[in-house]
């Protein structure tokens, strides 16, 4: 160390204080959070221990999520790699039309331009049952959900990484060899092997590489199609933010998916010896051949149908009126989205989160490649950034966030733009760093020499000559970060609070709530602001490339054209001001809504609404958020984050309220009078009690001909294989409604067969969101499902063919209750009023879709009633949750 220090005050003092900011970032914020994580996976209360590790290895399921993620990964690994090298081949080596291929370019990285969660629900939408594909050719293609489901949406994800990649080779193989190949008689396809897959055996192998790793570590696509082919991606989330959360599993988890990264790092690390790099690239003329050129054409004509034909849909279901049943133009949807302040809010923080990434990622890049390619501090050094570089290209995005989420929990930075910007940083910086290093080692080495000869100072000639030769370079790694950071979920999905929400954690969240037009229209938002940042970026980078030339004077003195001189100060002067611009809104607003009490809900639609419609009208409009989750989500949340939770007041299921506070003590006394017909704790009062009920498409019951089923032993019978839909009791507590029914009609040994036969006969269609039932029957992807009573209620009186049926073993209830989190803040006050007016003020409109009374002033509405309401005899608690969960996991097969 004391050798360290002493070159530390010897030359390149710059460069060196450089490399130490950059390594004290990616030490702060790489190597101690997953240090974190991997204590997580080892420590329990009684000390080190090997258990979680046992434990998680010998739970049922996980080595087969564990095997289908190897399988699937590879799977489309290759897929992608053949495709890839198809568009490629056709862009670099045929003599088609040059429009057309720009197209195969803009086709082939057109995914990348939108997140991975809405591939699933573009596929369900194209591919399914009522899909608009199955409906122009008449018949459903393949079963859109497990493997093959799974296969489409990854090769869609991972094409452009792969094309990427190929293409760059390919555009740096001289083609003169071909010439000299066919010149000494051998034959084509012998041509073919020396001269193109020869110096691309490397390309090739590290692209399905890169594709297998995309793949092994998505959780946005499974998450959508993944049906009963579970993949260790989805497995990790659910231990995160299940409906009981386990952080030891799954720290254990997010280290197994780590195990590909540590492969990866030695396979990319043993590739690059196959590189092969020419010292000059020869301009030739391709050799005619119609054929060549037909056949690929045609090859790389289907793929770009294809890849469109997936995301057609996109543009088409934000201006149907309801799909499939109503398939009228309107422009509703777009405008309820664009008047909806919550989500234009949520836009607005994407574009915020996205700038200062690409900012600040631009300055880390554009740091640590001035160190390893510009400078003369030791090889060690160099080394130490490369490796960096490789480390963050393979680690998964779930586990970086999940790091951070163990790390930084409690901590000043939780629930920020701030947390959220540098994991975008970290995450992503890879890929800009070899562009920018790439791109300023081929820059004249002679260049600060010279400058330093004649008296510049190392920072001075870096800002004056090699910065505005780099330009376009540090263009296109802005215009990276900011892309990738708008379209990025896996890494975020544990990080955004109310306050920070961005368009991707938005849509999960709307997945919940079957609210897909929405998802949609935002992803359309997400598509065009890409392209045109794209577009943009683009131009500013090939125009400054040719703005950037140098002359070199007398003495040697080098100096920048004045036209590039000009450039880079108008550059320089408009990002300053936008940065100036940006920050001063955003610490406006940032004032602003850390006034606001924040609501967390788990509550549906309707629910949501009335709570925000008594608040509004009493006096409390725009001193809120209201941040709506998933209950199994906002359960995890609860149990994990304690009185660190964002929230300032929270409607949720009461016995996960009740475990939350013998946990961890977190919530206020209320302060009001609260009558209810059953006696509830000191710290919240019920606002809703969810029934559960069958919910039946008309239509596919007639069109399949289905007898109705009258109840929920019914479901066992083979006559539904594969046309019903339950949810997963693992992953959502509507599931829960089910299995109560079950086990009180039957008891948990009859309850145990009947509910093995119905997952059966369920097939890829168990869920894991509560609507997701809902939404299988809505789309007519099946004839029946178990769901939430209201919202079949509410889709039969919208006119859909949708319709509910009370079970013969009882419409079991779940009370949603409000409580106050126990903060110390100033807001706790406002809070308890505003708990108080949803109680006083909300509870008529929530009847009028929750009918059931809660409070002794209180009527049950009788034509809105239930036919068979029944309360579980057991009192409803999260230990209650954990021992019927392990029952369900023994009916899965």
């Amino acid at each position: 160390m004391a050798g360290a220090g002493k070159k530390m005050n010897g030359k390149n003092k710059e460069t060196k204080l450089i490399f130490l900011a950059v390594v004290l970032l990616f030490g702060a914020f790489l190597v101690v959070p997953v240090a974190r994580l991997l204590a997580k996976s080892f420590l329990g209360d009684s000390g080190i221990t090997t258990a979680f590790y046992k434990e998680v290895f010998g739970s049922r399921g996980f080595i087969t999520a564990m095997g289908n993620s190897f399988l699937i990964a590879g799977t489309s690994a290759l897929v992608t790699t053949f495709l890839a090298f198809l568009m490629a081949y056709t862009v670099h080596y045929t003599n088609v039309n040059k429009y057309f291929k720009k197209l195969i370019e803009a086709v082939a990285v057109l995914p990348m331009l939108l997140p991975t969660i809405t591939y699933g629900f573009a596929i369900i939408y194209s591919f399914g049952r009522e899909g608009l594909l199955t409906k122009l050719l008449g018949k459903q293609l393949f079963s859109i959900y497990g493997f093959k489901g799974l296969l489409l949406g990854y090769v869609i994800y991972t094409l452009p990484v792969s094309f990427v990649l190929l293409s760059n080779a390919m555009a740096y193989i001289d083609k003169k060899f071909m010439t000299v190949s066919r010149l000494m008689g051998d034959k084509a396809f012998a041509t073919f092997r020396m001269t193109v897959m020869r110096p691309l055996m490397g390309t090739l192998a590290a692209s399905f590489v890169q594709a297998f790793f995309l793949s092994f570590t998505d959780f946005g696509i499974p998450a959508a199609v993944g049906g009963e082919f579970e993949v260790i991606a989805s497995v990790l989330y659910d231990q995160m933010l299940g409906s009981v959360p386990d952080f030891n599993n799954g720290a254990v988890v997010a280290m197994v998916m780590l195990i590909p990264s540590v492969i990866s790092i030695g396979v990319l690390k043993y590739l690059e010896k196959y590189n092969v790099r020419y010292n000059k690239i020869s301009q030739e003329d391709l050799k005619e051949s119609p054929v060549r050129d037909a056949v690929f054409g045609i090859l790389s004509v289907a793929i770009c149908i294809c890849v469109l034909s997936v995301f057609a849909v996109i543009f088409v279901i934000p201006f149907v009126e309801e799909w499939p049943y109503e398939i009228h133009f309107t422009l509703e949807n777009i405008r309820n989205v664009l008047r909806d302040k919550e989500l234009s809010n949520v836009y607005l923080n994407s574009l915020y989160v996205a700038f200062y990434t690409a900012v600040f990622g631009t300055l880390l890049v554009y740091g640590s490649a001035l160190v390893t390619a510009r400078s003369k501090v030791s090889r060690r050094f160099k080394q130490i950034i490369d490796g960096i570089a490789m480390v963050t290209n393979t680690i998964p995005g779930m586990v970086l966030g999940l790091a951070f989420l163990f790390c930084f929990s409690g901590t000043g930075i939780q629930n920020t733009f701030l947390i959220m910007v540098i994991c975008n940083m970290i995450h992503f910086f890879s890929t800009p760093y070899l562009m920018m290093k790439e791109s300023l080692a081929k820059m004249n080495a002679s260049w600060e020499t010279t400058a330093m000869l004649m008296g510049d100072s190392w920072i001075k000639t870096i800002l004056r000559v090699v910065t505005p030769n780099a330009i376009s370079t540090i263009i296109r790694v802005f215009s990276y970060y900011f892309i990738n950071a708008m379209v990025t979920i896996s890494a975020v999905i544990f990080l955004a609070g109310a306050r920070t929400m961005v368009i991707t954690t938005k849509i999960k969240q709307l997945q919940y709530y079957n609210k897909y037009n929405e998802i949609f229209v935002l992803s359309l938002l997400l598509l065009f602001t890409n392209i045109a940042a794209k577009a943009l970026f683009g131009y500013l980078a090939s125009r400054k490339s040719k703005t950037a030339e140098y002359s070199l004077k007398k003495a040697g003195n080098v100096q920048l054209v004045s036209s590039g001189i000009r450039t880079a100060k108008r550059i320089i002067a408009v990002a300053v001001a936008a940065i100036l611009v940006i920050s001063a809104v955003s610490l406006g607003t940032g004032g602003r809504n850390s006034d606001l009490v924040v609501i967390y809900s788990n509550g549906d639609d309707e629910a949501v609404e009335a709570m925000k419609e008594s608040l509004d009208a009493n006096g409390y409009r725009g001193k809120y958020i209201m941040q709506t989750f998933g209950t199994s989500e906002l359960g995890g949340k609860l149990l994990a984050e304690g009185k660190n939770l964002e929230a300032d007041l929270i409607t949720m299921s009461t016995f996960y309220i009740d475990s939350a506070q013998e946990q961890n003590q977190m919530f206020k006394d209320l302060t009001f009078p609260v009558n209810t017909t059953e006696e509830f704790p000191s710290y919240c009062a019920p606002v809703t009690a969810q029934e559960g009920a069958l919910i039946i498409n008309t239509k596919v019951m007639e069109s399949s001909g289905l007898p109705v089923p009258e109840s929920i032993k019914d479901l066992a019978d083979p006559v539904y294989k594969d046309m019903i839909s339950v949810t997963d009791v693992s992953s959502s507590s509507t599931a829960w409604l089910l299995l109560q029914a079950l086990i009180d009609a039957y008891g948990e040994n009859e309850a145990k067969e009947l509910l093995t036969r119905i997952y059966e006969n369920a097939g890829p269609h168990i869920e894991d969101s509560g609507s997701g039932p809902l939404k299988k029957v809505r789309a007519g992807e099946v004839a029946i499902g178990f769901g939430l009573r209201h919202q079949a209620v509410a889709d039969k009186k919208a006119g859909l063919p949708v319709d509910y049926i009370d079970p013969a073993e009882g419409n079991f209830s779940l009370t949603e209750s409000v409580a106050v989190l126990d903060k110390g803040s100033k807001r706790d006050k406002t809070a308890m009023e505003m708990a108080q007016c949803i109680i006083e003020n909300g509870r008529e409109k929530l009847q009028e879709t929750y009918p059931n009374a809660l409070y002794k002033d209180e009527i049950t509405d009788p034509e809105n009633a239930s036919a068979n309401p029944e309360v579980f005899n057991q009192k409803l608690t999260v230990e209650l949750l954990e021992k019927h969960q392990k029952l369900s996991e023994e009916c899965k097969k």
